[in-house]
């Protein structure tokens, strides 16, 4: 995409923008992600390996669906179990596609992905990813794009098991887990965002209102220190919420 309106308002650009992101201290990694095609399929480490071989965090993450065209889909996990042998080869000719458990998504549906998944998004999407602050990725299979795989580590983190997740699309919890909790704020006309016990993202999927007396519009994302609340005004929207959880 070079015209990214209405989405995050970024407009005139020269060359195709595919994510933008969002990073803070204290903060999960919030991404927003548009494709005109499918994404390659790819695979991410959990923290043990990641900090063995990459001095960092692995990368656990969460899909919150903003927008789909009509027939499309996301590519989460496997249909069926196979082995290690049968998941290179398979990468190597790219039947690796077809393997995957390609499942139709619209608008408020939400898909957790622990590290290890095998995943890929189709084209026509517009989508919130929030994840740990690491971008630890194993390409597996790019459509002959010319770009590099990693196929010796991206095979040694892989659940080669069929997919077992499924979709949520009612909140108000979205995903949680150690790394992250996001949340869904349903429309109304006033509400309050806050306090949550660690630093959090606002991001408002549509629509325009005031936070904190700013006004904002869709797309955008604002930031509330721990603690923090803010007094939120809508034309009937709702809202995004992610941060860290604490933990006992």
């Amino acid at each position: 995409m070079t015209d990214l309106r209405p989405w995050i308002g970024l407009h005139g650009l020269s060359a195709p923008i595919g994510e933008a992101w969002y990073q803070s201290p204290g903060l999960p990694l919030l991404k927003w992600i548009f494709t005109a095609e499918r994404l390659s399929v790819q695979v991410h480490p959990g923290d043990a390996y990641a900090r063995l071989h990459h001095s960092s965090a692995g990368k656990t993450e969460a899909w919150y669906v903003v927008h789909a065209k009509p027939g499309a889909s996301l590519g989460l996990g496997l249909r069926t179990a196979i082995t290690p042998e049968q998941a290179r080869a398979a990468a190597l000719d790219g039947s690796i596609e077809d393997l995957l458990n390609w499942i139709p998504v619209q608008a408020g549906d939400t898909v957790f992905i622990p590290a290890g998944t095998i995943h890929a998004i189709g084209a026509g999407l517009a989508v919130v990813e929030i994840q740990q602050d690491s971008d630890i990725t194993y390409r597996l299979y790019d459509y002959g794009r010319g770009r590099e795989l990693h196929l010796d580590r991206g095979l040694e983190v892989s659940d080669l098991n069929p997919w077992t997740g499924d979709l949520r699309s009612r909140g108000p919890v979205l995903a949680d887990c150690p790394y992250f909790r996001l949340e869904v704020h349903e429309a109304g006309e006033a509400s309050t965002a806050g306090p949550y016990p660690a630093p959090a993202w606002i991001l408002f999927p549509s629509g325009e209102g005031t936070i904190g007396g700013a006004p904002w519009r869709q797309g955008e994302v604002w930031q509330l220190a721990a603690g923090e609340t803010a007094a939120i005004r809508t034309n009937g929207a709702g809202y995004l919420a992610g941060y860290v959880p604490a933990r006992g």
